[in-house]
C-alpha cells in the first residue's frame, strides 16, 4: 500500500533540501494579531477565491486589488522574498499569495503527463478563447533583461470550462492525465489539503477484475505556479507524472473551493504557546508513534546539546513554507527517467516505434520552449547526453559506415533544436554561455556526427561569413569540419539588440520615417515596409526561436519583413536576368545557381516561415489539446490580415505562407553532394508539398499562386522554372506536378506552360556546355545517360515521369496539347521503363471499360511504346518480352493500319525472333482477326505483311525464325517455298541439329515426309552422341529420324544409317534403333508411287549388317571404358549392361561364338577384379 513509503520517509530525519527552506520565528512586530479575523479558514475561499470556479466568467466579477496584486506575486516571487521585503504580513494576504502560488494551467500539467500533447493553435496570431498570454504581451526583452528563464506564461486556460480545454487533454485512454481526468470525474480524490506550499490528498483506483481497489497518498509541493515535487504511493517510474498526481493536481485548479488551505506549518506553529506545541508534539508522535519515535528522540536529544550542528543553525526547516530565493525555479522533472528512456530508445533504433518515441520526447522539448519553460533546455541536454553515449556512434566511425537514416533524422532535429535554444531572445547571458561551451565539448569529440553525414562538404554558416565564391577548385577551399551542433555554436555571434529588428518585432506599425537617412534607404522598401536583409536561413533560425519560445506575434513580425526582402530580391533578380537574356538563351546554359538551397536545408527555413504563417490562421476548435497520431484531421485555415502590410493591401497570412513556399522551393539551386543531403532535399520538399495540399484555393490564394508562378518562369536562372538554369540545378517535377494540379481548375494555359518547362531534367543531357565548368567542386565526367553523383537520380527520374502522366491524364481528348506532351516526354525523360509506364498509363487512360476509346491518347501510347521498341532494341532488358507484347495489343486496339505499319517496319523495332514469333504471329491471330472485325482484303493484306516479314527474319536470323516463317507462310505455296528453302540453305550454316529436328518434325506433320527426311538427314550430319550419353536430348529425335526413314522405305533407311553410325557412338540407343528396325518392315509411309515389299529386313545384310556391326562395336567400346574406372557399388549394373549386349551379339549367326570369345577376353584382360569375373562366370560361364 502506499503508506510504506510514508513510513520510510518518516524513519529518518529530513534532510535540509531546497524544497525545505529554514524558517526563523518572526520578530513580536510581524506577530499576528489574535483577533484578526481568519479568511477562508474552512477552505479556499475568501477574496477572492471564486475566481477560479468553473464555468465562472471572470469579466462580469472583478478581481480585487488584492488578488491581483497577489497572482502577479506568486508567479514571480519566491516566497522568502516576500517574507525579507515585509516584516509584516497580514495573513488574508498570505492566503491568497499561498492560493495563487499553485499551478493555474491545465495545459501544463497535461504537459508533464503526456508525451502526445499537442501545443494548440493559440499561439497563433488569431488570438484565444481562452485570453492572451504573457507570449502576446510584446517583444522579447534583450538579452540583458531578460526575464527569467524559467517563468512560465500565465494562465492561458484559466476560463476553459472542464469539459473543454485541458479537460479533452490527450487521445489514448492509457495516457495518464486521460486517466487522471477520469479518476477525478469518478471522485476518486479525496481527503484533499494544501498546507502552504504543499498539497496532499488520497487517490483511490477503482477494482477491477483482476485486483482490488487501492489507495494511493500523493504528496505535492509547488512554487511560483509550478510543480517542484511530487510523490506518490504507487511508485510511479517514468519521465512524466502519473495519473494520480494529474487527478490531485486538476481537482486543486478546477474545485479551489472544495481544498482546505492552512498557511505554512512553520506559521501555524508559531500561533502556539508551549503547552499547546508540546500537546502538539507528543499527539503526533502517539498517532505514528511506530514510524517517527526514533526520529524524535533523536531530535530531541540533538536539540538539548547545545554543541549539536542543529542548534548552530537559525530557524528550521519547513517543506510547506515554499522556496528559497537563491532555489532554481522549474517544474519537476526526474532526470533520471529521461537519461533511460532515451537510452533505451536509442538501443532500440532499428525499429519504427522508438524513432517515434525519440520525436515525440523532441516535440515535448519545443513544447516546454514555447511555454517558456526551463525544462526544455534541461530535458534536451539529458537527451543529447545520451546520443553523445551512443555506443553505435564509435561503432560506424571505426567501420567507416554511414548511420541509418531515421537516426540521422533524429540528430538534425536535435541540432536543429539547439540552434532554437541558442537564439533564445530571453535567455541569461551566463546560461546561453554554458550552454555553447557544452555544445563546444560536445562538437569536439571525434564520434559528434557531421553536418551533411560526408566528410569535407563545405556549407556556408549559419552568419554567413563563409565565402559563397564558385572561384576556387575542391582543393584549394578550406573545408572546416562542421558538425551537427556548428550552426548553434555559431549562433553565439547572434543577438537581438539590433534596434531596426527590435523595431521590427516590436510593432505592427513600424515603417520608413518620412526623412530618411542615406543608411535607412536599405532597411525598407519601396512602399516603407522594413525589410530585415540576412541570411536567408539565419533570418529564420530567429523566427523559429521566437516561434519556438511562445513569441508568435514577433516571429509573424519579422516573418513578414524577411518575405518582403525574398520580394525586393526576386524582382532585382527578374532586372537582372533581362539584361542578361539574349546572352544566357544564346548560350542555353547558366552559371548562375545557389549553392546552398533552401529546401533540404538543415534549419529548414520555407517550412519555419511556412509554420509560422499558416499557424496564426489556424482556426481554433475547442478540442485543440486532443491529439490523435492515428487519425490526424484536416487542418481548416482562415484568412487573417497582415497587420504590417499597406492600408490597400488585401494580403492575408495565408497567402504569404502560400507565395513563401513556392518562392523556397522554386528556388533554383545545386543538387548537393552525398545520398543523405539528396534524399533530405526531396524528403523536405514532399514535407512542404503536403502542407499545401492542405490548404483551399479560395480565389485569394489562387491569385497568389498565379502570380508567383508567372515570377518562376520569367526568373530566369535565379528560378528553378526559369528558362535557363544551372546544368546541376534540382529538379522541379514533383513541385510542378503540384502547381499543375493546383492550377489546372483556374488556369489551363499557365499549368501547362510551367509544367512542361519543368520537365526538362538537364544533368542527363549528353552535351555540356564550357559555362558549366565554372563550378568544378561539382563537375563529374558525364556517362551517357548518367550522372554517378545524383544518388537520388532514379527517384527524381520517377518524379518526372509521375509529372508527364499526369499531364497525359489531363489533356486527355486535346489534340495539340497531347502532341506537346509527347514531345516533352520523348526529349526529356531518358529511360525506356519510365517511358514504358508512361505508354501503359495512356494506353490505361484511352481505354477506360465503362466509356469509348480516346483515339488521340491511344496513338500518344502507341507512338511511346514505338519509341521504348527502339530505345530497347540494341540493349538488354528484362521486360523486353512483355513490352513488345503490350505494343502488338495497343497496336490493336488503334487499328489495322498500325499493326500492318508495324510490321513493315519490324527491323527498327524488333529482333527477327521477336517479329516472327510474337509481332506476326499475334498479328494474324485468330482472336486478333475477330477484335478488329477485318473484310477480306484487310484480312489479306495483314497476312501478307506477315509472310514478308517472316521471310526477311528467316533470311537474317534463319536458326531462329526458319520455323516461324514455315509456320506463318502456310497458307501460301510461293512463300511456303520460300521459307523451306530458306531452311535448307542455312541448313549447312549455323543451324543446330535441335533446330533442324524441330522443323523436320514440323515437315512431316504438315504431311511433307520426304522433306523432313531430307532435313532430318542434315541434322544427324550435326549430331556426336557419344558413348555414355545414354540419357542426351537428341536420342528422341534420332529415334523418330530412324522410325522417319524406315518407314519411307529400304532406299531412304540405307541413306540414314551411315550418318547414324557416324553420329552415334552409345551402345544402347544403336540397339534401339537396330531392334526397332527389324520389327516391322520398312516403306509403310505409303507414299504415292513406291511399293513396300513387306518383308522384314535381316541384320545379316545392308544396310542393317552396317548397323549391327556398329552396335557390337560399341557395346565391347563402351565395357571397356566402363571397366577402366568402376567400383565395386556399380558391378550388379555392369551386370546388366552386359546382358543387353549378349541380346545383340546373338542377333547373326555366329554371334554366341563371337559373345563366348568377348567374355574370355574380359576374363583374361581384368583377371584382377576377381569379384567382378566371379559375377561374370556366374552369370554368362
Amino acid at each position: 500500500m502506499a503508506e510504506g513509503g510514508e513510513r520510510e520517509e518518516l524513519l529518518s530525519p529530513p534532510p535540509v533540501s531546497p524544497a525545505k527552506r529554514l524558517c526563523s520565528w518572526p520578530s513580536p512586530r510581524a506577530h499576528h494579531p489574535r483577533g484578526s479575523p481568519e479568511v477562508g479558514s474552512s477552505g479556499v475561499g475568501g477574496v477572492g477565491g471564486s475566481s477560479l470556479t468553473p464555468g465562472a466568467r471572470p469579466h462580469l466579477q472583478p478581481e480585487s486589488l488584492l488578488d491581483c496584486a497577489a497572482k502577479t506575486v506568486a508567479e514571480k516571487w519566491a516566497y522568502e522574498r516576500v517574507e525579507e521585503r515585509f516584516e509584516r504580513i497580514p495573513e488574508p494576504v498570505q492566503r491568497r499569495i499561498v492560493y495563487w502560488s499553485f499551478p493555474r494551467n491545465e495545459r501544463e500539467i497535461c504537459m508533464y503527463s503526456s508525451f502526445q500533447y499537442r501545443g494548440g493553435p493559440s499561439a497563433g496570431a488569431a488570438g484565444s478563447a481562452a485570453g492572451a498570454s504573457p507570449a502576446e504581451e510584446g517583444p522579447p526583452p534583450l538579452p540583458g533583461a531578460a526575464a527569467p528563464a524559467g517563468s512560465a506564461p500565465g494562465a492561458a486556460a484559466a476560463g476553459a470550462s472542464p469539459g473543454q480545454g485541458a479537460g479533452a487533454g490527450a487521445a489514448g485512454e492509457g495516457l495518464p492525465f486521460r486517466r487522471g481526468i477520469r479518476l477525478l470525474d469518478s471522485g476518486s480524490v479525496e481527503n484533499v489539503l494544501q498546507v502552504g506550499f504543499h498539497l496532499s490528498g488520497t487517490v483511490t483506483e477503482p477494482a477491477t477484475t483482476s485486483e482490488p481497489a487501492m489507495t494511493y497518498k500523493v504528496a505535492i509541493s509547488f512554487d511560483r505556479c509550478k510543480i517542484t515535487s511530487v510523490t506518490c504511493g504507487c511508485g510511479n517510474k517514468d519521465i512524466f507524472y502519473c495519473a494520480h498526481v494529474v487527478a490531485l493536481s486538476l481537482y486543486r485548479i478546477r474545485k479551489p473551493d472544495q481544498v482546505k488551505l492552512r498557511l505554512p506549518i512553520s506559521e501555524t506553529l508559531f500561533q502556539m504557546n508551549r503547552d499547546q506545541l508540546q500537546k502538539f508534539i507528543q499527539y503526533l508522535i502517539t498517532a505514528h508513534h511506530t514510524e517517527v519515535l526514533p526520529t524524535a528522540q533523536k531530535l530531541a536529544d540533538e536539540i538539548l546539546s547545545s554543541n549539536s550542528e542543529i542548534n548552530q543553525v537559525n530557524g528550521a526547516p519547513d517543506p510547506t513554507a515554499g522556496a528559497s530565493i537563491d532555489d532554481e525555479n522549474c517544474w519537476h522533472l526526474d532526470e533520471e527517467q529521461v537519461k533511460e528512456q532515451v537510452k533505451l530508445f536509442l538501443s532500440q533504433g532499428g525499429y519504427y516505434g522508438s524513432g517515434k518515441q525519440l520525436n515525440s520526447m523532441f516535440a515535448k522539448v519545443r513544447e516546454m520552449l514555447r511555454m517558456r519553460d526551463s525544462n526544455g533546455a534541461r530535458m534536451l541536454t539529458l537527451i543529447t547526453e545520451q546520443f553523445m553515449a551512443d555506443p553505435r556512434l564509435t561503432l560506424w566511425r571505426q567501420q567507416g559506415t554511414s548511420m541509418t537514416d531515421k537516426c540521422r533524422q533524429l540528430w538534425d532535429e536535435l541540432g536543429a533544436l539547439w540552434v532554437c535554444i541558442i537564439l533564445n531572445p530571453h535567455c541569461k547571458l551566463e546560461e546561453k554561455s554554458s550552454w555553447l561551451q557544452q555544445l563546444q565539448k560536445w562538437s569536439d569529440l571525434d564520434v559528434c556526427p557531421l553536418e551533411d553525414g560526408n566528410y569535407g562538404h563545405e556549407l556556408p554558416n549559419i552568419t554567413n561569413t563563409l565565402p559563397q565564391s564558385t572561384n576556387h577548385s575542391p582543393d584549394t577551399l578550406s573545408r572546416p569540419r562542421r558538425t551537427v551542433f556548428t550552426r548553434a555554436i555559431e549562433g553565439r555571434e547572434l543577438h537581438w539588440q539590433d534596434s531596426h529588428l527590435q523595431r521590427i518585432i516590436s510593432s505592427d506599425k513600424y515603417v520608413a520615417p518620412a526623412c530618411q537617412r542615406e543608411s535607412e534607404r536599405l532597411l525598407f522598401n519601396s512602399q516603407g515596409q522594413p525589410l530585415w536583409l540576412e541570411h536567408v536561413p539565419t533570418a529564420c533560425a530567429r523566427v523559429d526561436a521566437l516561434r519556438s519560445h511562445g513569441y508568435p506575434k514577433e516571429a509573424l513580425r519579422l516573418t513578414v519583413a524577411i518575405i518582403n526582402t525574398l520580394r525586393l530580391q526576386q524582382q532585382r533578380q527578374l532586372e537582372i536576368y533581362k539584361h542578361q537574356k539574349k546572352e544566357l538563351l544564346h548560350r542555353g546554359t547558366t552559371t548562375i545557381t545557389n549553392l546552398e538551397g533552401w529546401v533540404g536545408h538543415p534549419l529548414d527555413p520555407i517550412g519555419c516561415l511556412f509554420l509560422t504563417l499558416t499557424e496564426a490562421c489556424r482556426l481554433n476548435d475547442d478540442s485543440y489539446l486532443e491529439v490523435s497520431d492515428m487519425n490526424e484531421s484536416r487542418p481548416v485555415y482562415q484568412h487573417v490580415p497582415v497587420a504590417a502590410s499597406c492600408p490597400n493591401s488585401s494580403e492575408s497570412y495565408l497567402s504569404l505562407a502560400l507565395e513563401v513556399a513556392l518562392m523556397g522551393m522554386g528556388q533554383q539551386r545545386v543538387m548537393p553532394e552525398g545520398l543523405y543531403a539528396q534524399d533530405k532535399v526531396c524528403r523536405n520538399e514532399e514535407q512542404l508539398l503536403s502542407q499545401l495540399q492542405e490548404l483551399q484555393l479560395d480565389d485569394e490564394l489562387v491569385q497568389t499562386l498565379q502570380k508567383q508562378c508567372i515570377l518562376l518562369l520569367e526568373g530566369g536562372p535565379f528560378s528553378g522554372l526559369g528558362e535557363v538554369i544551372h546544368r546541376e540545378s534540382v529538379p522541379m517535377h514533383t513541385f510542378a506536378k503540384y502547381l499543375f494540379s493546383a492550377l489546372l481548375p483556374h488556369d489551363p494555359d499557365l499549368s501547362y506552360k510551367l509544367a512542361l518547362r519543368a520537365m526538362r531534367l538537364p544533368v542527363l543531357e549528353n552535351s555540356t556546355s564550357a559555362g558549366d565548368t565554372s563550378h568544378p567542386h561539382h563537375m563529374v565526367s558525364v556517362v551517357p545517360s548518367r550522372y554517378p553523383r545524383w544518388f537520388t537520380l532514379g527517384h527524381l527520374e520517377s518524379q518526372q515521369c509521375e509529372l508527364a502522366s499526369t499531364m497525359l491524364t489531363a489533356a486527355k481528348g486535346d489534340t495539340v496539347r497531347l502532341r506537346t506532351i509527347l514531345e516533352a516526354i520523348q526529349k526529356h525523360i531518358h529511360s525506356s521503363s519510365l517511358i514504358f509506364k508512361l505508354a501503359q498509363d495512356a494506353f490505361k487512360i484511352a481505354t477506360p471499360t465503362d466509356s469509348s476509346t480516346d483515339s488521340t491518347l491511344l496513338n500518344v501510347a502507341l507512338e511511346l511504346g514505338l519509341q521504348v521498341m527502339r530505345m530497347t532494341l540494341s540493349t538488354l532488358n528484362w521486360r523486353r518480352r512483355e513490352m513488345v507484347r503490350w505494343l502488338v495489343t495497343c497496336a490493336t486496339e488503334v487499328g489495322v493500319r498500325a499493326l500492318v505499319s508495324i510490321l513493315q517496319s519490324w527491323y527498327t523495332l524488333f529482333t527477327p525472333t521477336e517479329a516472327t514469333s510474337i509481332v506476326a504471329a499475334t498479328a494474324v491471330s485468330h482472336t486478333t482477326l475477330l477484335r478488329l472485325s477485318l473484310d477480306y482484303p484487310q484480312r489479306e493484306e495483314l497476312a501478307s505483311c506477315a509472310r514478308t516479314l517472316a521471310l526477311q527474319c528467316a533470311m537474317k536470323d534463319p536458326q531462329s525464325c526458319a520455323l516461324s516463317a514455315l509456320t506463318l507462310c502456310e497458307k501460301d505455296h510461293i512463300a511456303f517455298e520460300a521459307a523451306y528453302q530458306i531452311a535448307i540453305d542455312a541448313a549447312a550454316g549455323g543451324m543446330t541439329h535441335s533446330q533442324l529436328f524441330t522443323i523436320a518434325r514440323y515437315m512431316e506433320l504438315r504431311g511433307y515426309p520426304l522433306r523432313a527426311f531430307k532435313l532430318a538427314s542434315l541434322a544427324m550430319s550435326h549430331l556426336n552422341l557419344a558413348y555414355n550419353q545414354d540419357t542426351h536430348p537428341a536420342i528422341n529425335d534420332v529415334l523418330w529420324a530412324c522410325a522417319l526413314s524406315h518407314s519411307l522405305g529400304k532406299n531412304e533407311l540405307a541413306a540414314l544409317i551411315p550418318l547414324v553410325v557416324k553420329s552415334v557412338h552409345c551402345a544402347t540407343v544403336l540397339s534401339d534403333i537396330l531392334r526397332r528396325c527389324t520389327v516391322t518392315a520398312p516403306g509403310l509411309a505409303g507414299i504415292p508411287g513406291r511399293r513396300s515389299s513387306g518383308k522384314l529386313m535381316s541384320t545379316d545384310k545392308a544396310p542393317l549388317r552396317q548397323l549391327l556391326d556398329a552396335t557390337i562395336n560399341a557395346y565391347i567400346n563402351t565395357t571397356h571404358s566402363r571397366l577402366t574406372h568402376i567400383s565395386p557399388r556399380h558391378y550388379g549394373e555392369f551386370i546388366e549392361f552386359l546382358s543387353k549386349a549378349r541380346e545383340t551379339f546373338l542377333l547373326p549367326q555366329d554371334g554366341h561364338l563371337q559373345f563366348a570369345q568377348f567374355i574370355d577376353n574380359l576374363k583374361q584382360i581384368y583377371k584382377g577384379k576377381k569379384k567382378l569375373m566371379l559375377l561374370v562366370r556366374e552369370r554368362f560361364g
